[in-house]
């Protein structure tokens, strides 16, 4: 398979970035770091979350942040969506796509939504139903792909069958995610050959942490197999929760630098990437790990 051309750039730091950083974000700075992606012309931005207060304060304004926001044509602005209550809101809130959240091992899923994969998917069944019959589009995660904080090693056969499960609740595509950021280039490659023959390439986007270093690598890996869909977070906003001090999501200042090296088209402004980073790097309290944000924010000051 030949590496694609164009490649699609899913932006997820204003909600999978922010709800990980300790700093409570305000209303106003999250819809005008919204409005700077999408100057920035990133065609896909998850906006927010629409999950309990309760356990992610920092999604709390779900609903306000969408009202605010600026939305450009051409652009899908999006929210995840845990369960029927979170779809009647998003739908509230006009939101037209969606994504809902699985896990590829018992224990993390339990940890993290305190149900079993059996009945996440059950209660997902119906999110989706009601979602499709309204006209939204769904969008499907897995987590712990790559290695589980709790389980360790996940068999890529677990893999396959969850991502199968996901599609057939009627998700256009599955994010398949390294949590931990613990995968490596050939790790990615033996999935993407399980995957890839249980479904096609454009239902399979991949969602990659630099905890390791190894997003980017990664990312190569996945290229000759026709990958054309990465989730990335401007500024590599968001830690890793199970390694203090450690670098999350991949960045998009990063990715967008090395894509427009090789060449790659993601109709994505990289000086506008920068200038979104450069503003939420001032409401926090440290600074973010992408290494081409450093390097423009080093440059700023000479």
């Amino acid at each position: 398979m030949i590496a694609p051309r164009r490649i699609t750039v899913v932006e997820v730091g204003p909600r999978d970035g922010l709800q990980n950083e300790q700093v409570l974000v305000s209303t106003p700075d999250k819809i005008a770091l919204i409005n700077l992606l999408s100057a920035a012309n990133l065609p896909v931005i998850e906006v927010t979350a629409f999950v309990s207060p309760k356990w992610v304060p920092q999604m709390a304004d779900a609903a306000e942040v969408f009202a605010g926001i600026s939305r450009l044509p051409g652009i899908r602005y999006t929210a995840l969506v845990p369960n029927l209550a979170g779809l009647d809101r998003a739908m509230q809130a006009r939101v037209t796509e969606i994504a809902i959240f699985a896990a590829a091992t018992e224990t993390f899923s339990r940890k993290n939504i305190n149900q079993s994969i059996t009945e996440s998917l059950e209660g997902y069944k119906s999110v989706c139903e009601r979602a499709l019959s309204a006209g939204l589009r769904v969008r499907g995660y897995l987590s712990t792909a790559f290695g589980c904080p709790y389980e360790g090693e996940v068999r890529p056969e677990v893999v396959g069958d969850m991502v199968e499960k996901l599609l057939a609740l009627g998700v256009f595509e599955v994010a398949v995610g390294d949590t931990i950021g613990i995968a490596h280039p050939g790790q990615v490659s033996s999935l993407l050959d399980l995957l890839l023959r249980r479904t096609t390439v454009d239902r399979i986007a991949l969602h990659f942490h630099d905890t390791r270093g190894t997003a980017l690598a990664n990312v190569m890996a996945a290229l000759p197999f026709g990958v054309s869909t990465f989730d990335a977070s401007t500024g590599g906003l968001g830690g890793c929760p199970y390694a203090p001090g450690a670098a999350g999501n991949l960045a998009t200042d990063d990715l967008i630098y090395m894509l427009n090296g090789l060449g790659m088209e993601t109709g994505v402004s990289l000086p506008g990437v920068s200038e979104a980073s450069a503003f939420i790097a001032k409401r926090l309290n440290h600074r973010l790990p992408s290494r081409y944000a450093q390097a423009a924010a080093a440059a700023r000051r000479t």
